[in-house]
């Protein structure tokens, strides 16, 4: 048997890690894009910001075509997601704003940031049950956006630079984790006050959070390389260890049966973990450097963007 044929062969059980977890892909992206978070679309198409091309893209995984909506001068987007109303919301670093972009006319509406909060650093972004926006900036701010109104808000944020992921939980409360800060927190959505709480991990690294069906939060930790998840109703705390040496765990991501989707640096990978049965999965890029950035998908689908390969990838499950 030649190297070539072992190697493929390897790459297909990578792909094919079991009978539920069905088949990787990738989907390339204009080089220099730099694609960081992603955001799958109703209408069955794939947002992502292209970070380093100062623009949000809109891949069709049916064609592999892909579009790229300009979003002003010394844009650089770091986070997006699909809003209530269907359209794309990106928060953009470079414009020191949270920008909206029209699924259909592809119009960008521009929310400036106060300008008492000039670099704000803004990561990413999550919707209350009331519809209003909320989202992170690392420079030690968050804030909240009313798409109705218009008003744009901001808040320091209790313990200075890190604030990071934010997620909403099925109740519709926010909360947002801090790098540096190494900390959780709750934003009250009706007077903007954050409450820290802190997990038992000293100086974890606290960067994405995703709430499941429960309101459970889970934590990606990226100096720990833990997965953590708390249980607001109980107050406690539970930690796991991807099986890497050295792990950097990057991301979360719970999909829409319970399953934690994580990001680890040290390996490559893409890992699936079962809180069921406390196991991990793991599905390595075909491709050295791959650094997959937040991920997030719809039902049967997990998407990431490979930060470092300027490709788009998904794991496709039934």
């Amino acid at each position: 048997m030649t190297t070539a044929l072992l190697a493929a062969l390897f790459a297909a059980a990578i792909a094919i890690s079991d009978a539920d977890a069905q088949t990787v892909r990738y989907f390339p992206v204009p080089d220099g894009d730099g694609p960081h978070d992603v955001a799958p679309a109703p209408d069955g198409t794939v947002w992502y910001t292209a970070q380093r091309a100062g623009a949000l893209g809109r891949l069709d995984p049916a064609t592999g075509k892909v579009e790229h909506i300009a979003l002003g001068r010394r844009s650089a987007p770091h986070g997006v997601i699909v809003g209530p109303d269907g359209a794309a919301w990106v928060t953009d670093s470079g414009l020191n704003a949270v920008v909206r972009v029209d699924p259909k006319t592809r119009e960008v509406r521009t929310f400036a940031l106060p300008d008492s909060t000039a670099n704000a650093n803004l990561n990413t972004a999550a919707f209350d049950r009331n519809g209003v926006l909320w989202f992170t900036g690392q420079n030690g701010y968050y804030g909240s956006v009313n798409p109705r109104s218009g008003d744009v808000r901001a808040w320091k944020a209790p313990r200075g630079n890190g604030p990071y992921g934010i997620t909403a939980t099925p109740a519709g409360d926010i909360y947002y984790v801090s790098l540096a800060g190494n900390h959780l927190a709750r934003i009250d959505i009706t007077s903007g006050e954050a409450a820290v709480i802190d997990p038992p991990t000293p100086r974890q690294g606290a960067r994405r959070v995703w709430s499941d069906s429960k309101g459970r939060l889970w934590i990606s930790e990226w100096n720990s390389g833990q997965v953590s998840m708390f249980d607001p109703s109980t107050r406690q705390w539970r930690q796991w260890m991807p099986p890497v040496r050295d792990a950097r765990t990057y991301s979360v991501y719970v999909d829409e049966r319970d399953k934690v989707w994580l990001t680890e640096w040290t390996s490559n990978a893409i890992m699936r973990f079962d809180p069921e049965t406390e196991k991990f999965e793991t599905f390595r890029s075909d491709r050295d450097g791959a650094r997959v950035r937040q991920m997030l998908g719809r039902p049967g689908e997990a998407w990431g963007a490979e930060s470092g390969t300027d490709r788009l990838v998904v794991v496709s499950y039934r």
